[in-house]
């Protein structure tokens, strides 16, 4: 409306009223241009307001999970240390309760991450949505670290693992798994993780079956030994994995 009066104006040469509906026309595309800036700073609020309370959450169970994997590392080496001490004579262990100690010795954790936001900020180059610097550093620093997948790939190939795996017989090595493995915890009950492995169990299996297995793994000469390395190995993953959390745990 305002372009056609422009044009009337004009062809009447109204000076007076081409200069005001000249300045209307201005104010009005200013008006529209700001109008569009704030709406789209409103929807960049809302963007980063959403997506760092996502990125918290997700963080939140990122360092649940460390905390678990911390504490169930701790349980196998407990465990490392019972049956460290029952192959040197310290302590006295039924071949059951011997061979438990042995298998949860083995045991490595593996859990997925809760990167999703964090992938989805990296994939889409927004990633500045996130106002919060300390927020953003802690996100990095969570999501990047190849601390997990050392820790794990050290575990699956260890030779104290795969000594067992060996010598074991699959039946007892079945009954261990089935009875006397991990118990996943439910997301974020820290209670739950202190029995994510260390319960009481019994294997159900004949009693000849239960000694035969323990006399078989007690006589490898390379148990010992690679039993230490493993226990060795899981004081410093236990150090790392506490280090590498106190370094993260903030989450506002």
């Amino acid at each position: 409306m305002i372009l056609r009066r422009l044009t009337q104006s004009l062809k009447e040469q109204n000076w007076t009223a081409i200069v005001i509906e000249f300045v209307l026309l201005v104010i009005g595309v200013f008006l529209g241009i700001q109008v569009g800036n704030w709406n789209q700073e409103r929807e960049q609020r809302n963007m980063s307001v959403a997506f760092s309370a996502r990125l918290r959450e997700d963080l939140r169970r990122e360092q649940w999970v460390e905390q678990m994997v911390i504490e169930y590392n701790r349980q196998v080496r407990k465990n490392a240390e019972h049956t460290l001490a029952a192959l040197d004579g310290r302590q006295s262990l039924s071949d059951e309760q011997f061979l438990i100690s042995a298998y949860r010795a083995t045991q490595y954790l593996y859990s997925n991450s809760n990167r999703s936001t964090y992938d989805e900020l990296v994939s889409t180059g927004t990633m500045d949505l996130i106002a919060d610097v300390r927020l953003r550093k802690i996100a990095n620093d969570a999501f990047t670290t190849p601390l997990y997948g050392q820790i794990t790939e050290r575990a699956q190939n260890s030779e104290y693992r795969k000594l067992f795996r060996e010598t074991v017989s699959f039946d007892v090595q079945n009954a261990l798994s089935a009875r006397c493995g991990d118990r996943p915890a439910r997301a974020l009950d820290y209670t739950a993780l202190k029995y994510v492995l260390d319960y009481p169990c019994t294997l159900g299996l004949p009693a000849t079956s239960i000694r035969d297995a323990a006399s078989a793994l007690r006589a490898q000469p390379r148990l010992l030994p690679a039993l230490q390395l493993r226990h060795a190995d899981l004081g410093t993953a236990i150090t790392d994995l506490t280090r590498d959390l106190a370094r993260k745990a903030l989450v506002p």
